[in-house]
């Protein structure tokens, strides 16, 4: 892991130095990320701190939406798996059909 470094970023005209060990692009990236989601959400709205904090809004927003659908689809698996498991141990109980034990 790199040694924290300074990265100065950028983002709609308000300047932050963040100290970090992750790579300057990746930051950069996210700046960028940042920016062009403000932009979209921001049209009309003078304050950059409004801008920003409706940025951040959005962006949570996904995320939590994300996170819920990511565990909806983890009980499905989970469900399903139960389901297979119950007909597996069903069929292995099963007689055999030739009469043989």
């Amino acid at each position: 892991m790199a040694e924290p470094a300074r990265v100065e970023l950028s983002v709609l005209g308000e300047r932050l130095s963040i100290r970090t060990s992750a790579s300057p692009e990746y930051l950069r990236g996210l700046g960028a990320f940042i920016e062009e989601r403000a932009r979209a959400l921001g049209a009309g709205t003078r304050s950059p701190t409004s801008v920003l904090l409706l940025t951040a809004l959005d962006i949570a927003d996904e995320l939590f939406r994300t996170r819920d659908e990511q565990s909806r689809q983890v009980g499905d698996v989970d469900a399903r798996l139960r389901v297979l498991v119950s007909e597996l141990q069903q069929a292995c109980e099963l007689p055999s059909a030739t009469g043989s034990p």
